[in-house]
């Protein structure tokens, strides 16, 4: 189909060994046609079975990625550290290939180890698919391609400068679509997302274990979605070393490790994990259509949430600020939000410290706070309480608006980063955010959203014009 081996990802083998706990010589598979001995035997891989494979993963476990080697009696052999060579010029194809020859939209696709399944997920597609060399000068292609991909592949990112240098020169072209002349978009898979970093600017690193399998989990930090995914891989994206302009685009849910980044305004993204499986999940497939779209159409503004936001660091001790002075059965609501989150933060074991001027509300009575101040919700006076307790963390968006002012003015002071007191909740950036109507607004068109018209006045004659503007219901 389409050239390549149905059910085959590559054309040959590319471990050096395999060890197994167990191996059973009689074949059973419907499409079996050798055993798995014969298999690696004629491709020249050695195999050995009967090891204690539980004692290898627990010293991998203990010690991370280590160097191994497969020795027989009166044979040895040296270490050899394959993040020193250049994988990607072992696996990448010699010579250009073009898959579907006349498809719409032309892709030109960076082959650094190319699954087969990334092939037919672009060909059934419509695609014309035109697989180059990792090392293929793309000048000699500008103007002949809509998009450009970048594959998966073996090794250290940094070994394959020569496509990162590719990659920079196609962020330098345009292509003319719809009548507009606009970026090439980019997209890239698993080494992709790594040598897409690399030509913005950021940086990689190895990981200590890696992340390999078929059920690794993954959020879409555009919509909090997790993917069960596929993945392997062991070097990985800094997410702090992304340039401006660059976000994470997905996050890994175990290691919190980067998963894939995206532009802010230009069409360039790619992923850490599978999209392609075979084998694995593909639940992600919608990142090709995603690709395609943006060779056409100009891609939709989005809002990422913060991967800053799922670090959830352990929390001892908590100041829960309430809403200040109030009169009785005034604000009823601050009372009873302030103490639910009393009674979700004691059933994680958080020692919860209040302070609250109002003797007369539910969450000062007995037994509730583990410690209650019945002072003045000013800055002042909470900083001395912080002071006082050294708290592991402040929650201020559960006391209306005194309590946010008090939260965002000791952020604006410094205090609470001088203290290492961190926000839970709503953090305060945000705040400020939704409390600046403007800044509200112009957030609610990010995503089209509609709001309210609205604008500021600071004297009698800007209300009344504002008003006549505006209008009343």
């Amino acid at each position: 189909e389409h050239g390549i081996p149905k059910f085959y990802e590559s054309g040959e083998i590319h471990i050096s060994g395999l060890i197994v706990s167990s191996y059973c010589r009689e074949y059973s598979h419907w499409n079996a046609v050798q055993s798995l001995g014969d298999w690696l035997k004629k491709h020249n891989v050695p195999a050995l079975y009967g090891v204690d494979t539980r004692m290898l993963t627990k010293t991998l476990r203990e010690h991370g990625t280590c160097l191994g080697k497969v020795e027989f009696p009166n044979q040895p052999i040296s270490f050899k550290d394959p993040n020193l060579e250049n994988l990607v010029a072992q696996v990448s194809v010699k010579e250009p290939h073009v898959y579907n020859a006349g498809g719409s939209p032309r892709i030109l696709a960076y082959d650094c180890g190319m699954k087969h399944n990334i092939i037919r997920e672009f060909v059934k597609r419509g695609v014309e698919f035109t697989v180059v060399p990792f090392d293929y000068d793309v000048s000699q292609h500008e103007g002949k391609f809509d998009g450009l991909f970048l594959s998966n592949g073996p090794g250290n990112p940094e070994m394959a400068s020569i496509t990162v240098e590719n990659v920079k020169k196609v962020m330098a072209m345009t292509i003319e679509s719809n009548g507009k002349t606009r970026p090439v978009p980019i997209f890239g898979i698993c080494l992709g997302n790594q040598l897409l970093a690399l030509a913005a600017g950021a940086s990689t690193y190895k990981m200590k274990y890696g992340n390999r399998g078929a059920n690794q989990p993954c959020i879409d930090l555009r919509t909090t979605k997790c993917y069960i995914t596929s993945q392997n891989h062991g070097y990985a994206v800094q997410d702090s070393s992304l340039p401006d302009g660059w976000r994470t685009f997905f996050m890994n849910a175990n290691d919190k490790s980067n998963e894939g980044i995206i532009h802010d305004s230009l069409p360039y993204f790619s992923v850490q994990f599978h999209p392609e499986a075979c084998s694995g999940p593909m639940d992600t497939g919608f990142l090709f259509d995603m690709f395609l779209h943006s060779v056409v159409e100009d891609r939709a503004p989005h809002t990422l949430v913060p991967s800053a936001m799922y670090d959830l660091p352990t929390v001892r001790k908590c100041i829960l600020v309430g809403s200040g002075g109030l009169s009785i059965g005034q604000a009823g609501e601050f009372d009873y939000s302030g103490s639910q989150a009393i009674k979700a933060l004691k059933e994680e074991n958080i020692e919860v410290i209040l302070i609250n001027p109002n003797i007369a509300t539910v969450q000062t009575s007995k037994g509730f706070a583990d410690k209650v101040y019945f002072l003045p919700v000013t800055a002042d006076m909470v900083l001395s309480v912080i002071k006082k307790e050294r708290p592991d963390a402040i929650l201020v968006s559960m006391g209306g608006q005194t309590a946010l002012n008090v939260g965002v003015e000791l952020y604006k002071r410094g205090e609470l980063a001088k203290h290492n007191v961190r926000v839970l909740g709503t953090p305060i950036p945000v705040i400020e955010a939704t409390e600046d109507r403007k800044a509200f607004a112009e957030k609610l068109a990010e995503i089209n959203e509609s709001a309210a018209m609205s604008e500021t006045a600071t004297s009698m004659e800007e209300a009344r014009a504002v008003a006549e503007k505006i209008g009343f219901p």
